[in-house]
């Protein structure tokens, strides 16, 4: 599990999608506060955020030698 954990692409663009979606309000107030109409900033992290799950979703079912092991149910070799 801590290889999977370590390694997975899956896992690292879903922590990037949790970072914008954490991100998007308080950008949302900031910018609102500088630029009178905000909507093309909100669109921008609406957008981020959803092309991140998408790939994260692409990159949990794309095969990853290091973390799924051999082809044939072989584990993964450490290190």
């Amino acid at each position: 599990m801590r290889t999977v954990l370590k390694r997975a692409w899956s896992i690292r663009l879903m922590a990037l999608a949790l970072l914008c979606i954490v991100l998007e309000p308080v950008i949302n107030f900031v910018a609102g506060t500088w630029i009178p109409r905000n909507v093309y900033m909100q669109l921008a992290m609406s957008v981020m955020t959803g092309l991140l799950t998408a790939a994260a979703i692409v990159a949990r079912i794309v095969f990853q030698q290091q973390v799924s092991g051999e082809p044939n149910g072989k584990p993964p070799s450490e290190g």
